[in-house]
C-alpha cells in the first residue's frame, strides 16, 4: 500500500485562497421560509421595517391620559382635579378627545387619544364621582411610547448575513413579517473513521475510544443553521469507505470525516478523496499544532474535509478552519468573543432596588470600547435586532458613572466593533447608500438627532454623523453651525444631499395650511420633533419668523401639540394619518409612504460630520465614494431626495 508523506504544508491563512481556485465559497442559493421555521438560518436580504413600531402612540402604564399642563404643580396637598371623559381599552380606537381639564382612563398598551400628551400612573390618582384627583404632575410625553419611537418605517432592522436567533424571530414577527428569505442551508454529511472508534453508549473495550469528533462537528454545524447529518462509522476498508463517501457526495454539499488523514499505513482518506473526482486533494497538511494531518479536497465542485483523529486536533482545526469555510457556504462568518470589557459613556442612574439588564451598542472611541446603552421603552423590540449585547447591573448599584468599566455579555453572532459607527440624524436614504457601498452589514446606526451626532463625532465616538442644522442668521445648513459650536477644528464636513421638507397634512389639506403664519392664525394641532433634531430647529425658526411677520408675541407652549415630540419623520406622518395631529413638518418621502398631502417649504441639506483623523479611514472613504457614485440611483425610489454638485466632497 502506498504512503503519502507531508512535503508541502499550508498556512491556515492560505486555505481560503487556495480553495477559491477550485470552488466558490459563497452561499448556495436563496429560499423563502416561514419565520417560525427560520431559526438558525442566515438572512439573504436586508430587512427594512414595513411599519412604525409602535404603530401608534400608546400608554406604557395603567392610568389616565391627560394634558400635562393640567397637572403642573399637583401634589398630595393640592391635587389636580380632572373630569373623566371615559375609558380606553387595549386594541380599540379612542372615542374621546381630551380637552383642558379632562382625562380618560387608559390601560397599558392602549392608544393615546387626541389632545392628550401624557399619562399619569394609576398609583398617583384617586377616582371620585366622575372625576380623578391627580397627586403628581406629569411631563409632556411621560409614560407614552410614541409611534415610530422604537422603529420607523423604512429603518434597517436586520442585515443580510444575520444568523436568525430567537430574538430576531421575535423582532420579525413583531413587525408583522410571516416569511423571510434565507440562504439555503448547506447539507453536510459527517463520518467517523477508525476501527478503534465506537458509538457513545456502547461498552468501551480495550484499545477503543468513544466517538467525540463527529458528535462535536454535527452539533456545532447544527448550531450554525447547517443541515448536518451523522452518517455513521466508516471501517478501515478502503472500498467501503470510497462507496459510502461517494453516496454521501451525491446528496450533500460537504462531506466531513475524522481520522485516517495522516501518512500511516492505515490512513486512506486522502487516497479516497483523490479518487472520487477532480481536482481531488488540494491541501494535505497544515502548518498548525495541533491539527497538522488535515486533508481538504474539492470533488467535482463539492467540498470534502478530513479532520485529524485526535479530538483536540480535530476540534481546533474544525473551529479555526473548517467551520468558517462552511459558514461561507451558509452566508456568514463566525464570531468568537463571549464577553467584552468596555467603558460606560455617560452618567446614568440605575438601581432603585432592582438589577438592570441594559442592552448596549459597542462603539470604539478614542480611548477604547464604549458600551452605549440602547435607551428605549419597556415595550420596544429594536434591541432584539440592534444591540450587540447587554450589561447586568447589580441591584445594589445606584449609579453608573461616565468611564465606569462594564462587562458586556455579547449576543451570539457578535463579530466585534461596528464599522462605520453612525450617530446623528435619522434618514431614510442612509441605510440604502451604506448597502450600495457594501458597508451596511457591519455598520451601526444610532439615531439621536443632529446636535448630539455632532458632539459624538467631536468626541470620536462616531465615524460619521448625519446632520441638517439650519443657521438662522445665514440661512445655511451645517457649516455655520460647526463654527458657532467651536467644532470646526475637530470635525470635517462631507457634503451630503438635499431633501424636500414641508408640511405633512391629510389629503387635500382640509385646513388649508400653507405657511407657519397659518399655524399661528388657525391653531391646528401639530406634531413636533425632538429637541436637538434638525427638523425641530427648522420648526422653531419658522414659528419665530412667522410671529415676527404677524407682529404677535410667540408662546410656542400654547400651540396645540407643541409639547408632543417624536423622533422620526415617519412618526410625524403616522400622527397625521391616524388623526392625532392636523399637521407636522417632515420630508416628502415620509408623507408619500402614508399617502398623505405634502406642502413643500424648502430644501434642507443633510451633510455628514467626520472626526478629522478618520477622513482616511477605509469605511469613511467608501461612504464618501458611495455618495458620489450611488446616491442618485438610490434616490429614484425616494421622492424629495436629490444630489448636489459637490455631493461626497469635503466642504469644511
Amino acid at each position: 500500500m502506498s504512503r503519502k508523506l507531508f512535503h508541502s504544508l499550508v498556512s491556515i491563512n492560505e486555505v481560503e485562497r487556495i480553495l477559491s481556485r477550485y470552488i466558490k465559497l459563497e452561499p448556495l442559493g436563496v429560499e423563502e421560509k416561514p419565520v417560525l421555521e427560520a431559526y438558525g438560518r442566515v438572512l439573504a436580504e436586508d430587512i427594512y421595517s414595513p411599519i412604525d413600531h409602535p404603530p401608534f402612540d400608546r400608554s406604557e402604564v395603567d392610568g389616565y391620559a391627560v394634558k400635562a399642563e393640567d397637572t403642573y404643580g399637583a401634589d398630595e396637598e393640592h391635587p389636580a382635579i380632572l373630569i373623566v371623559k371615559g375609558s380606553i381599552k387595549v386594541g380599540e380606537k379612542p372615542g374621546v378627545e381630551i380637552r383642558a381639564g379632562e382625562a380618560a382612563e387608559i390601560a397599558t398598551g392602549a392608544m393615546i387619544p387626541r389632545g392628550a400628551n401624557a399619562v399619569v400612573m394609576e398609583e398617583y390618582t384617586e377616582r371620585r364621582s366622575g372625576r380623578v384627583l391627580v397627586y403628581r404632575s406629569a411631563a409632556p410625553g411621560e409614560n407614552i411610547a410614541h409611534a415610530g419611537s422604537d422603529i420607523a418605517v423604512g429603518d434597517i432592522v436586520l442585515r443580510r448575513g444575520t444568523v436568525l436567533e430567537p430574538k430576531h424571530i421575535g423582532l420579525l414577527s413583531g413587525l408583522g413579517l410571516s416569511t423571510v428569505k434565507v440562504y439555503r442551508a448547506p447539507r453536510v454529511s459527517v463520518f467517523s473513521t477508525g476501527d478503534e472508534v465506537i458509538t457513545p453508549g456502547g461498552k468501551l473495550a480495550e484499545g477503543k475510544v468513544y466517538d467525540v469528533n463527529s458528535y462535536l462537528v454535527v452539533s456545532t454545524l447544527r448550531s450554525m443553521g447547517v443541515e448536518a447529518f451523522y452518517e455513521g462509522h466508516l471501517p478501515d476498508v478502503e472500498d467501503i469507505v470510497r462507496k459510502r463517501i461517494s453516496e454521501a457526495l451525491e446528496k450533500s454539499d460537504v462531506v466531513v470525516t475524522s481520522g485516517g488523514t495522516s501518512a500511516g499505513l492505515g490512513d486512506m482518506i486522502y487516497r479516497v478523496f483523490d479518487s472520487l473526482g477532480k481536482p481531488g486533494v488540494v491541501i494535505h497538511g497544515l502548518k498548525v499544532k495541533p491539527g497538522k494531518p488535515t486533508v481538504i479536497a474539492v470533488i467535482d465542485g463539492k467540498l470534502a474535509v478530513g479532520l485529524p483523529g485526535f479530538p483536540l486536533s480535530s476540534t481546533m482545526v474544525f473551529h479555526r478552519v473548517v467551520a468558517p469555510l462552511i459558514a461561507r457556504l451558509a452566508g456568514y462568518r463566525i464570531g468568537e468573543e463571549k464577553t467584552v470589557k468596555a467603558r460606560f459613556p455617560y452618567r446614568m442612574r440605575v438601581g432603585k432596588g432592582r438589577a438592570w439588564l441594559i442592552p448596549v451598542y459597542l462603539v470604539e472611541g478614542r480611548s477604547g470600547m464604549l458600551a452605549y446603552p440602547v435607551t428605549t421603552s419597556s415595550g420596544a423590540i429594536s434591541p432584539l435586532g440592534d444591540a450587540d449585547g447587554y450589561i447586568h447591573v447589580d441591584e445594589k448599584v445606584e449609579l453608573l458613572e461616565e468611564g465606569d468599566e462594564v462587562i458586556v455579555r455579547v449576543f451570539p453572532g457578535y463579530k466585534g466593533a461596528s464599522d462605520p459607527v453612525i450617530i446623528g440624524s435619522h434618514d431614510m436614504a442612509l441605510p440604502r447608500i451604506l448597502s450600495a457601498a457594501g458597508l451596511l452589514k457591519n455598520a451601526k446606526i444610532i439615531s439621536v438627532g443632529s446636535l448630539r451626532g455632532l458632539y459624538a463625532a467631536a468626541r470620536g465616538e462616531a465615524d460619521i454623523a448625519p446632520t441638517h442644522l439650519l443657521d438662522e442668521e445665514s440661512g445655511e445648513y451645517n457649516k455655520p453651525v460647526l463654527d458657532k459650536l467651536g467644532l470646526s477644528g475637530k470635525v470635517a464636513l462631507i457634503r451630503g444631499y438635499a431633501r424636500i421638507i414641508g408640511f405633512i397634512v391629510p389629503l387635500n389639506n382640509p385646513l388649508g395650511i400653507r405657511s407657519f403664519e397659518d399655524i399661528l392664525a388657525k391653531k391646528p394641532r401639530i406634531i413636533n420633533r425632538n429637541k436637538g433634531s434638525g427638523t425641530r430647529t427648522f420648526i422653531d425658526i419658522g414659528l419665530r419668523k412667522a410671529a415676527e411677520k404677524l407682529g404677535v408675541q410667540l408662546d410656542p407652549w400654547k400651540i396645540p401639540g407643541y409639547t408632543y415630540e417624536v423622533r422620526t419623520h415617519t412618526a410625524v406622518a403616522a400622527a397625521v394619518a391616524q388623526g392625532r395631529a392636523d399637521i407636522g413638518v417632515g420630508i416628502e418621502a415620509a408623507a408619500r409612504i402614508y399617502r398623505l398631502g405634502f406642502i413643500p417649504l424648502g430644501r434642507e441639506i443633510l451633510d455628514f460630520a467626520v472626526p478629522r483623523e478618520r477622513l482616511g479611514k477605509a469605511s469613511v472613504s467608501k461612504f464618501a465614494s458611495a455618495l458620489r457614485e450611488h446616491a442618485a440611483e438610490v434616490f429614484r425610489n425616494l421622492p424629495g431626495y436629490s444630489i448636489l454638485d459637490d455631493t461626497g466632497r469635503i466642504i469644511a
